[in-house]
């Protein structure tokens, strides 16, 4: 007979014990457990709202030519998670109406084989007293397909699992543990970062099996996150808002075609890695690399530039909970440009401002927005330098090295929640690739930088380019 604490068998319970030195003094909690999901019935008038959001959005990404309509409502639950976050599972069919058309006056075909019926799941963040919605997750395929999977449904560990494969997992988690200086603040949290772990491992080995470029995906510093505290944490859901975007001037096009390839890292224009920590600055962190390119062409000085001035200091956006480049230019414009990171220096949180005006080491005149061919990018950041953009991070949070190119289902072009620095491109083994500057130290991928696959608007990468003006 097996005795299992907090649904975790007996035995695993020791050797976990016994791997993670629970006699030890653990003052280091991660997160606590997100509020349960609540099963909410169709006629909830605040899923009716999400509902046609979702397909609204869904209609938005799709490539097909009619619209499609919920056939039928499966479930749907609702969790508190700073906001609402709704999981539905729906049923979407064609309607003879053409996108041109009205989708409240669509019928759906009455030949069942013309309905082409897709069963999706969607993940819905609604923050009422933002008045914001967005689209977290969107997965489809046709009906009668095997069931779609949930990317990060933590299971408990089954009890008939064998002793061997629990020892290599164990072995697995405290290795981890060691690597990135990991430390919980009980055994129930311990087991239940065990069982992420576990997940998220299987969530990499998918990933990597879908892969269509060269990356490898495996253990890094957030396997025992799930998928909504990585996002809550190191991401920023504002870039997906597409409303609150400020129209920008468009950049004048490169006068000459792309060189074969480019690194702005082997001429000088470029700081080293920075990282973000557990706070979603990474707007501050793409913009100030871009300046510091910017203000280097210009002035030859390769200067480190504080991001800490726009967290206390830039009003138009959110701090840890996120930014949009296109604020952050314009904050700086406001303000008279940046102290260096020496004189303001990194915290990781919202401060009170405390910029002056005296202590200014680099200004910018303007900013603008660049085009979205990925060729003309190119050419651009060749002649006039690093590149602040965003893109869809789904993958990144499993990336270990190599050229990532995922498949479109786990990275939505539209759904863009990580800002970062385009800094080069070129191709590996005949793969094309941008070179992409991250914030989340250098023990993240390779030395800090990510290798996205060039040619396919892969992950959103071309659908938010820009750069500050420094005359």
């Amino acid at each position: 007979m097996r005795v299992a604490v907090s649904g975790c068998p007996l035995i695993l319970c020791l050797a976990l014990a016994s791997v993670l030195g629970l006699g030890e003094d653990l003052d280091r909690p991660l997160f606590g457990p997100p509020g349960s999901p609540i099963r909410l019935h169709e006629s909830d008038p605040d899923l009716k709202k999400v509902l046609l959001f979702a397909e609204e959005r869904y209609n938005r990404g799709s490539n097909a030519m009619h619209l499609r309509r919920v056939s039928r409502f499966v479930s749907a639950t609702k969790q508190l998670v700073k906001g609402i976050r709704y999981t539905m599972t729906l049923e979407l069919s064609n309607t003879q109406c053409k996108k041109s058309s009205t989708l409240k006056t669509c019928d759906f075909y009455p030949e069942p084989q013309k309905l082409k019926t897709e069963v999706c799941v969607f993940e819905v963040w609604d923050i009422p007293w933002q008045a914001t919605t967005t689209l977290l997750k969107q997965k489809c395929q046709p009906k009668g397909s095997p069931a779609l999977e949930e990317t990060n449904k933590v299971e408990a560990l089954s009890t008939t699992q064998p002793l061997e494969e629990s020892a290599e997992l164990l072995g697995q988690f405290k290795e981890f543990m060691v690597r990135y200086n990991k430390v919980y603040s009980n055994q129930e949290e311990a087991v239940r970062r065990l069982r992420i772990f576990q997940e998220n491992l299987k969530v990499a080995e998918k990933l990597q099996a879908l892969d269509q470029g060269s990356a490898e995906y495996g253990v890094t510093k957030f396997s025992d996150l799930t998928e909504e505290e990585f996002r809550s944490t190191y991401l920023n859901p504002l870039l997906s808002q597409w409303t609150l975007h400020r129209p920008m001037k468009p950049a004048a096009p490169a006068k000459g075609p792309a060189p074969d390839s480019w690194d702005w890292r082997d001429h000088g224009a470029v700081s080293p890695v920075k990282n973000q920590g557990m706070c979603g600055s990474c707007w501050a962190f793409s913009v100030t690399g871009n300046i510091e390119g910017q203000w280097f062409l210009k002035n030859g000085t390769l200067l480190s530039l504080s991001e800490q001035e726009l967290v206390d200091c830039d009003g138009l956006d959110q701090a840890c909970r996120g930014g949009l480049p296109s604020n952050a230019y314009e904050a700086i414009e406001k303000l008279g440009g940046l102290e260096t990171e020496t004189d303001y220096s990194y915290k990781g949180h919202k401060q009170t401002c405390d910029f002056t005006d005296r202590k200014v080491a680099a200004y910018i005149n303007s900013s603008v927005e660049i085009s979205k061919d990925e060729k003309e990018i190119a050419a651009w950041l060749a002649e006039k330098g690093p590149i602040s953009v965003a893109l869809n991070a789904f993958a990144m949070q499993f990336y270990k090295k190599g050229v990532s190119h995922p498949l479109k289902i786990f990275c939505n072009p539209w759904m863009i929640d990580h800002a970062v620095l385009l800094v080069g491109y070129g191709e590996r083994n005949g793969t094309p690739f941008w070179a992409i500057k991250n914030s989340w130290g250098e023990d993240y991928g390779e030395q800090g930088y990510y290798y996205l696959y060039r040619g396919s608007n892969a992950c959103g990468i071309n659908k938010m380019c820009s750069s500050a003006v420094v005359n």
